[in-house]
């Protein structure tokens, strides 16, 4: 019954955001059988704990995705009762039992010891107000092929929970409201998405200019008092309200200390990547769609996963005109552009005798976008392994081969396959080949430093370590997100 969901390839840490909006057991959006119907109430709770037919915690679910679909302007007021025993339980299943362990030291295991007992004491603080919000212990994962750190929170097991409860009733609402632009975080969608929407409008253009959009620190400088009035638009149900600014002033446990930042959402928790989109959804999605397009003279599209932004446009006037107010806008909610990251690219498709000038290049999802020349002689867009994250894997597999170079060789190559397949789980699609197979060419060398250094002899030549590959082959290239392309003629 329980389905688990691929996560990402581009997530670094175990957090909970990585799985904070597609995990198993998805609920219905509700728009099959009842999307003639409509209902000019909010929907009633369902029947009594435990009962699994139509009223069960998915069709209330449907009911209310249901309402915010028929009524976009309408603001709700009445949502927390959904919000009961049978939903917690539902949202305990869902959540990571593998994570680590909040400030309070708490396990999923413990935690399910006495869960009807948990459920029903946190069931009660959520309703009465008295469910006080404990610090995030927040830790640093590696960002990138540098020094560089990105800050993780890590909740408690227990408001995972009610986060992930609370999730699943904003959820319902707010997918409705999302725009078609919008990938990161969402039921149903993902990065490849996301690349696949991408290419095929930009082929369909013919290119343009990209506006490559950074926001610097966003979950840094996210800021409170623009999040609730978008909320406000939506939202007004007093206790998840309640909660939801409980969490936000949590407070971030680092290094002894309990940290009270006045901006931000601390990477991790459930509910943040939700409140980011929310946030963006407001600052940039709506903003580009009902105010910029309109005025543009041009075709144009956006495409963004969380805070990932790639503008195309066919005008250079219009771009010179966006770009030039972007950094008013996100500065307007407290945000900033990254000065050096934040370009435009002149990304055209060349010529059919060859380009006059040699178009731009630009990294979107961990891909590097470039036009080159199809098996037919056309000009397509080609995507690769950007140059960063292709250093970055390549040291990950190292760090392992030296930690691992006095295992047994058939363990070594099982744990290296593992590794060349989760890699080609993200970056194995069509295209990429020569990107894969460079990845390959770099592991066996890697492999071949680390088996020479099991003594102090150096004995392990190459003609000796080809016999080896012989008998210990790594997996072949594989297009996993292999996808069909009809190519405009040149």
């Amino acid at each position: 019954m329980r389905e688990e969901k691929k996560r990402s390839a581009t997530d670094d840490g175990k957090s909970e955001r990585s799985s904070s909006t597609g995990e198993a057991r998805e609920p219905p959006r509700g728009t099959s059988s009842r999307e003639g119907e409509r209902r000019d109430t909010e929907p009633h709770e369902g029947k009594a704990p435990g009962h699994q037919g139509p009223t069960g915690v998915y069709t209330r679910l449907a009911r209310v995705a249901q309402l915010a679909r028929e009524h976009p302007e309408r603001v709700l007021t009445t949502l927390a009762h959904h919000i009961d025993i049978e939903l917690l339980r539902e949202a305990h299943g869902l959540v990571r039992k593998d994570g680590a362990a909040g400030v309070d030291g708490r396990t999923a295991t413990e935690y399910a010891e006495a869960l009807e007992e948990n459920l029903a004491s946190l069931l009660e603080r959520f309703k009465s107000g008295a469910y006080r919000a404990p610090p995030v212990r927040r830790v640093h994962i590696p960002k990138g092929s540098g020094s560089k750190t990105r800050p993780i929170g890590i909740p408690t097991f227990e408001d995972k929970v009610l986060q992930r409860a609370v999730l699943m009733v904003l959820e319902a609402v707010y997918e409705e409201d999302f725009k078609p632009c919008s990938f990161g975080f969402r039921r149903g969608r993902s990065a490849h998405q996301a690349l696949e929407t991408f290419w095929r409008s930009v082929m369909d253009m013919g290119g343009g200019v990209v506006l490559e959009v950074d926001i610097e620190g966003f979950f840094d400088s996210l800021t409170h008092s623009h999040l609730r009035s978008f909320l406000d638009q939506r939202v007004r149900d007093g206790v998840i309200r309640r909660t939801i600014d409980k969490w936000l002033k949590a407070g971030v446990l680092e290094g002894g200390r309990v940290m009270h930042p006045n901006e931000g959402s601390p990477q991790g928790g459930v509910v943040s990547p939700l409140l980011a989109n929310v946030y963006l959804h407001h600052v940039l999605d709506t903003w580009f769609e009902n105010e910029i397009k309109p005025r543009l003279t041009g075709r144009a599209f956006l495409v963004r996963y969380a805070d990932d932004v790639a503008i195309v446009l066919e005008s250079e006037g219009d771009a010179r005109r966006v770009m030039s107010v972007l950094p008013k806008r996100f500065g307007k909610y407290g945000l900033r552009l990254h000065p050096e990251k934040t370009r435009a690219v002149q990304f055209r498709r060349p010529g059919p005798r060859g380009p006059d000038e040699k178009p731009g290049t630009f990294d979107l999802l961990g891909f590097t976008h470039y036009w080159a020349k199809s098996r037919k002689g056309a000009w397509v867009v080609k995507r690769k392994t950007a140059s960063d994250r292709m250093r970055r894997a390549l040291k990950k597999i190292s760090t392992w081969c030296k930690e691992h170079r006095h295992c047994g060789v058939a363990e070594q190559h099982d744990g290296l396959c593992r590794r060349v397949r989760g890699h080609d789980a993200y970056y194995g699609i069509t295209g990429n080949s020569s990107s894969l197979s460079t990845l390959r060419f770099w592991v066996r060398r890697i492999w071949h430093t680390w088996l020479n250094r099991r003594s102090q002899r150096g004995d392990m030549p190459w003609d000796r370590f080809n016999l080896l590959l012989k008998r210990y082959p790594l997996p072949p290239p594989v297009a996993v997100h292999s996808t069909f392309r009809h190519v405009a003629s040149p």
